[in-house]
């Protein structure tokens, strides 16, 4: 598998995977100021950017073995790794498929999947439904009455990087199908869980059922924010991150 992928600063490691339908660009906001303290490593999602798009549909193992691969190809063994939303359930599958690669771990706005985890918003649902634009996917990704600039920088990088419906679908295959709850108290990595509490994506009160399954996981979340929090509020971002990983 090809899977196109880029490091920027100096430091520990750390890996941070994207959700369905962004490629790296999608941490924008916060790369250079992790920079700051990590070598932090981004990649491109097999299905999107310019990495390879096989025919789904994908699992979110494939993923985290496509993560353990930039992790070979950079030279690291070990990493911090820090997913969010679909990259959230890779960076769980990765730690508990390869706990010796995981340093520590920071979920954002993700789910552990199952039937104990709370579903889908029904806003979201809708919009998946009724055939919606790609800026009311990209307003609904934000709190209620977003930032217009902010709305404006990530349409125009989602229009720049736009996936053919046969990749988005066999990337949301991973996400529909993941299911670890049975299976994330197996995670050893010190873990962070982080949600912006006006998520209308994945449900924020999936948080705490993450935080009672891992152990001795803490939570953090983003009062007003939305799914892309780490957009809205990119300074608290980095700091809480930093913070935590250091």
């Amino acid at each position: 598998m090809r899977i196109a992928w880029e490091r920027h600063g100096e430091g520990e490691p750390l890996l941070l995977i994207h959700g369905l339908g962004y490629a790296r660009w999608g941490w924008e906001p916060v790369v250079e100021p992790l920079a700051r303290s990590f070598e932090v490593i981004l990649f491109d999602n097999r299905g999107i950017g310019e990495s390879d798009a096989p025919p789904g549909p994908y699992t979110a193992a494939e993923l985290a073995a496509d993560a353990a691969q930039v992790l070979d190809e950079a030279g690291v063994q070990r990493a911090h790794v820090l997913g969010t939303s679909l990259g959230g359930m890779v960076a769980q599958e990765l730690a508990l498929a390869a706990p010796e690669r995981v340093e520590r771990l920071v979920l954002a706005c993700t789910t552990a999947g199952g039937q104990e985890s709370f579903p889908m918003p029904e806003q979201t649902v809708k919009l998946l439904t009724s055939g919606a634009t790609l800026r009311q996917f990209v307003e609904n990704a934000l709190a209620p009455e977003p930032d217009a600039e902010v709305v404006e920088r990530i349409l125009r990088h989602r229009e720049a990087t736009a996936q053919p419906l046969e990749a988005w679908s066999a990337q949301a295959a991973a996400g529909a199908t993941f299911d670890a709850l049975d299976r994330v108290a197996g995670i050893a990595a010190p873990t962070l869980i982080l949600h912006g509490t006006e998520d209308a994506v994945v449900d924020s009160r999936n948080a705490a059922v993450l935080a009672l399954r891992i152990p001795d996981a803490r939570v953090e979340l983003f009062p007003g924010c939305g799914h892309l929090f780490f957009w809205e509020q990119p300074e608290r971002f980095v700091e809480v991150v930093t913070e935590f990983l250091s």
